[in-house]
């Protein structure tokens, strides 16, 4: 089948969601599917635009056999409130006229990615030209995002914005999400219940896995063996509530066997690094090549899932999948009865956001019961392996990709019956226990 798939974030971006858009089309290339994409330069998550795009305002290229088409955007140094919004719309009207000259392609399925919900109307006008089936997928709830983290403010701007996003998400045919708790934000948003998929996030399980050996990064960041390395790694943005690891990091400054890690980019990383400065138990990296993501995770003993208590079920964050599959355990700032507390509390620790003594309290929990880490580990390991590799959720959308082709065919065409849809309704983990002995709620 033909698939058009229309994300303002695309490979080569390493993290976020220009990885999974990307990783998404390969792999359907690879099924033997035509695919094309409409995307922006890569930018993400320095907010700079790769050196190697900064030519020709459009550009296409071949990618994994994928035919990408680049459309320009504005990118501004400081992604927030009013710039945001420009950043978003500059990219949705550049974009544009390529999706509607790709309805010249037939697609079957034309599949936009949000964030970028601003690209929404463009993608849902393609699909009707051709007769394709319009999805959208949401990866983060931008405009709740934007007013729970104060980017945007205003009730009746809110109730404006909100009615014309509950309008538009109601006009596709199909409407995914992530998660469970960002699906049920779907239906509370008017979504019809049978427009709506689960279409989570995933890992190479293969490729992300304890290594049984140390990481080579100890070696070479001169980290003795008997040091507990605790890391954050993903992108530094106002979402992540970063500001808990420099107060954690200062009041654990005379545990000479704790060394922090950050490793990444965004927009926080300045403040970041001064938050930081004088911390002499802090290390700061760099973003590393996507190659070594299985030797950076197996350097952490304990991963850090910070996360602001305005987001937290708003998105899911995609750095979540390789911290579980790597097998190690995880403190994560978020409230009870969020999905963030549900998938990590039987592997980890969860604590209150806004909480600096409860969180490091968590970090030193974990630090001083060895047996214990690897109990949560393994724990990790076995959820990634259950319910997040790569194929089996990849064959699961394909399989509703292609009965969503199939409903548009005459019935003599259809041939065999389809196989099922992945339904809103996957199993999922409930248990709040935070011990290796906690039911682990999926098959």
């Amino acid at each position: 089948m033909k698939i058009l798939i229309y994300s303002a974030n695309f490979s080569p971006e390493p993290t976020g969601v220009g990885k999974y858009s990307g990783e998404l089309a390969a792999w359907l290339g690879q099924r033997g599917h035509e695919v094309r994409a409409i995307a922006a330069p890569p930018y993400y998550p320095a907010w700079k635009v790769f050196s190697d795009y900064r030519g020709p305002p459009y550009q296409r290229e071949q990618q994994d056999g994928i035919d990408v088409w680049r459309a320009p955007l504005w990118v501004p140094r400081n992604p927030g409130g009013v710039a945001r919004a420009i950043h978003l719309a500059s990219f949705a009207l550049a974009s544009l006229p390529l999706a509607l000259a790709a309805a010249l392609w037939r697609p079957d399925v034309v599949l936009t990615v949000a964030p970028f919900l601003t690209c929404a109307p463009g993608g849902w006008l393609a699909a009707r030209l051709c007769g394709a089936r319009a999805w959208l997928h949401i990866q983060d709830f931008e405009i709740d995002a934007a007013f729970e983290l104060g980017l945007l403010r205003g009730g009746v701007l809110r109730r404006f914005v909100l009615a014309g996003e509950r309008r538009l998400l109601r006009s596709f045919d199909v409407v995914s999400s992530i998660s469970e708790r960002m699906v049920e934000r779907l239906r509370a948003k008017g979504v019809p219940p049978d427009h709506v998929r689960l279409f989570p996030n995933w890992v190479d399980a293969q490729r992300i896995c304890p290594l049984g050996r140390p990481s080579a990064y100890r070696a070479e960041l001169g980290i003795g063996p008997d040091t507990i390395v605790v890391l954050f790694s993903g992108t530094l943005g106002a979402k992540q509530g970063l500001a808990a690891i420099p107060r954690a990091a200062e009041q654990l400054a005379g545990r000479l066997d704790i060394l922090f890690v950050i490793c990444g980019d965004g927009a926080m990383k300045p403040q970041l690094q001064r938050s930081c400065a004088a911390l002499p138990n802090v290390c700061l990296l760099a973003l590393q090549p996507a190659e070594r993501l299985g030797e950076l995770l197996n350097l952490a003993d304990i991963h850090l899932l910070t996360q602001d208590a305005g987001a937290e079920d708003l998105v899911l964050p995609s750095k979540l999948t390789g911290m579980l599959a790597s097998g190690r355990p995880i403190v994560a700032t978020c409230r009870e009865g969020s999905e963030i507390a549900s998938i990590v509390a039987p592997c980890g620790e969860i604590v209150a956001p806004g909480d600096p003594d409860a969180f490091t309290a968590a970090i030193v929990r974990l630090a001083d019961d060895a047996p214990r880490r690897r109990a949560l580990g393994d724990f990790a390991r076995q959820y990634a392996e259950r319910n997040l590799a790569r194929d089996a959720v990849l064959e699961r959308i394909e399989h509703d990709l292609i009965g969503s082709e199939k409903s548009f065919l005459p019935r003599e065409n259809i041939g065999e019956k389809s196989p099922a849809p992945l339904s809103p309704a996957a199993p999922s983990v409930t248990s709040s226990a935070s011990g290796p002995h906690a039911n682990p709620g999926r098959p």
